[in-house]
């Protein structure tokens, strides 16, 4: 066992999803809150890495799907992550060891431990995407060929969905439609999969150690500024200073989409970003030019804090700094660009590194 996730280290957790999330992985307040509760109820949750599971071991990623603006009123109730389980045990015919995040980001990177909590399993140090990602085969798991089913979609009510799906693209398009007929957003399971299949590279690992890493750097600055902090700790790129002079957000289709204008202030005054976003921010752009772009992550902090500010709470008037830094590598391989770089959102420009955009910038 690598650690149990007692209190402060979900506390830096949450700090550090919310910044892995890219602005999404849903509201890791609310995340907070409910993974805190569980962990007093049930005790806390054995971290563990691949060499302590059995090869033939059943890994469930898990999380929320939906839109992040309806996950905030409609919160789950707790029992979405008992019925996971079942069904896809029930599917399979196997018993899960341990669950893991299919997104390290915002809520989605804690949810996970909540539903271990109550299920007396461990959780798995490592996750999907190393980020967050709009879409279902945006993951790790994907790039390595493993099926995306059976997956499992709950709600809070106690509506179960069993989906078999040809493709991982077939899989987002099934989903994404139920958790609009859910209501905008629910639970779901897919792309199971094995240890072994794990250790050859089918996952992005260590990842929950990541958060936590960062949720403390950016907690323990002492003297010193947080974003600096944060910056040194994740090798990122600080891309412009200023408060939030617009933003035009809406939910549609199961995800939440638009853009943000960043007017620089200090330093940055006179300068003016715009962010696009697909639950998560997307691309950079000053006066047409690219300063970063996925796989790599954009982030939105608090210019005091560095608290991230997930895109469903971006607001006119804040202070914000933003900041982007390298992706994990799997995501610039031709494959991972292929899925989720650039083109793969509909952006008419090929991906190019945020270290090479900063170095070009300078």
């Amino acid at each position: 066992m690598k650690m149990l996730l007692g209190s402060g280290e979900l506390r830096a957790m949450a700090r550090g999803c919310a910044i892995l999330g890219a602005g999404g992985g849903g509201d890791p307040h609310l995340g907070l809150l409910q993974v805190l509760q569980a962990s007093a109820d049930y005790g806390p949750v054995p971290l563990v890495d691949l060499d302590e599971l059995p090869d033939d071991s059943l890994i469930m990623p898990c999380g929320g799907i939906g839109a992040p603006t309806v996950s905030i009123e409609k919160i789950e109730n707790r029992d979405e992550g008992g019925r996971l389980p079942y069904y896809l045990e029930g599917a399979t015919g196997r018993t899960v060891s341990a669950l893991m995040c299919s997104e390290i980001g915002g809520a989605n990177g804690l949810l996970p431990v909540c539903w271990a909590a109550q299920m007396g399993l461990p959780v798995l140090d490592g996750d999907g995407m190393g980020r967050a990602f709009p879409e279902v085969p945006m993951v790790a798991m994907h790039l390595a060929g493993i099926s995306p089913s059976p997956a499992v979609m709950t709600d809070e009510r106690g509506n179960v969905m069993v989906f078999r799906t040809i493709t991982g693209d077939w899989m987002e398009r099934l989903e994404r439609a139920a958790a609009v007929e859910f209501g905008g957003s629910a639970s779901a399971t897919e792309y199971t999969l094995s240890v072994a299949q794990a250790r050859a590279g089918a996952i992005v690992p260590n990842t929950v150690s990541l958060a936590i890493r960062v949720g403390r750097a950016v907690a323990e600055a002492e003297g010193g500024s947080p974003v600096d902090a944060l910056l040194a700790e994740v090798g990122g790129y600080r891309l412009i200073s200023g408060k939030i002079s617009d933003v035009e957000r809406r939910t549609t289709s199961g995800f939440v989409r638009g853009s943000v204008l960043v007017e620089g202030l200090g330093d940055d005054a006179g300068r003016l970003a715009r962010l696009e976003l697909q639950n998560e921010n997307l691309i950079a752009l000053e006066r047409g030019r690219v300063l970063a772009s996925v796989p790599d992550l954009i982030c939105v902090l608090d210019s005091e804090t560095a608290d991230a500010i997930v895109t469903e709470r971006v607001r006119y008037g804040q202070r914000v700094t933003v900041i982007a830094f390298a992706c994990d590598p799997i995501w610039r391989t031709d494959k991972g660009i292929a899925t989720v770089g650039p083109r793969a959102f509909g952006y008419d420009f090929d991906y190019q590194p945020v270290e090479d955009l900063a170095g070009a910038a300078t």
